[in-house]
């Protein structure tokens, strides 16, 4: 397959999936489930899709059991929407990136408010000294 063909299609199987989310009623899947990429081998055979939830690396993990179990559903929608002569099966793998840059995002803010409160007195003791 073409790059920019498989590129397409890698979108357009996030876009299904993330709308069938919805749809799904194993209590296994996190309502708070985010599809972030998704991966079509050059033969278009298999298709690797990453991923998270905020609830941590135990529910993503739960949440992949339960996709793979509805996999064959999933595959059969992706198809019929999507228009496929041959559907991808379905590869799900937990990914916490989504846990991770909010640990990134609250230490960042740490930093910062740190800075807030030190930086009164610097500039006091700058302006002394500059005098």
């Amino acid at each position: 397959m073409a790059n920019y063909r498989i590129g397409r299609l890698n979108e357009d199987i996030k876009r299904e999936l993330s709308a069938l989310l919805r749809e799904l009623k194993d209590p296994r899947i996190s309502p708070m489930t985010s599809i972030l990429r998704c991966e079509i081998s050059p033969d278009g055979s298999h298709c690797k899709v990453h991923v998270s939830t905020i609830d941590g690396e135990d529910a993503t993990r739960e949440t992949c059991k339960g996709l793979s179990s509805a996999s064959g559903f999933l595959r059969r929608e992706i198809g019929s929407r999507l228009h496929l002569r041959k559907c991808p099966e379905l590869h799900f793998v937990a990914d916490n990136s989504i846990a991770y840059s909010a640990h990134i995002n609250e230490i960042l803010h740490k930093i910062a408010g740190q800075r807030a409160d030190s930086s009164p007195e610097d500039n006091q003791d700058d302006n002394q000294d500059e005098e």
